[in-house]
């Protein structure tokens, strides 16, 4: 008895009470809810195959987000939905956020801080010491969220997203001052 919660394979997840949201690792069942909600996020989303190819890299950590529903008429436990995702790659003492997206739907309730918070403590496990992530310059909610946990603007890539055209800022946190 005690302990934290893990799922059946073992891993640990995150529960957020009050509003019941389970952080675990990406299982392939997840595939196709992630992709719909890259579908509903991005100009320019990945597809499904790119999701399924990343799911296999050993050097990754590939997080979703769960949201327990209201129980059903008869009195049942709800049911889980994915609401949110995130993935990072790990490459040596860097990291990378190279996507993190939340269903429209449940967008503005920390679903994306509770995610790239979980999975920067993940990353600093694993020796990470830096985290990078690009973003629209035009997304100021993001660009908001990412400065609240500690990001700074290092840098500009002109062009980098299309559909339509625009730079991306890159943002840079220090992982070893938490």
């Amino acid at each position: 008895m005690g302990g934290r919660a893990r799922t059946t394979a073992g891993e640990p997840v995150t529960v957020s009470a009050p509003e019941k949201l389970f952080i675990r690792t990406c299982a392939p069942a997840d595939l196709e809810r992630i992709a719909l909600i890259e579908r509903d996020s991005f100009s320019d989303p990945w597809s499904f195959e790119a999701f399924s190819a990343a799911l296999a890299l050993r050097h990754l950590r590939f997080l979703v987000a769960e949201e327990m529903t209201a129980p059903s008429r008869g009195g049942g436990a709800g049911d889980r939905g994915l609401v949110g995702y995130v993935v990072a790659l790990v490459l040596g003492d860097e990291g990378e956020i190279a996507d993190v997206a939340v269903a429209p739907v449940a967008r503005r309730q920390g679903i994306a801080r509770q995610l790239l918070q979980r999975v920067m403590a993940e990353l600093v496990q694993v020796g990470v010491r830096t985290l990078y992530l690009e973003v629209r310059e035009s997304n100021s909610a993001a660009r908001a969220l990412y400065a609240s946990l500690g990001f700074q603007q290092v840098g500009r890539r002109r062009g980098y997203y299309q559909h339509p055209s625009e730079d991306a800022l890159l943002l840079k946190r220090d992982l070893t001052s938490t």
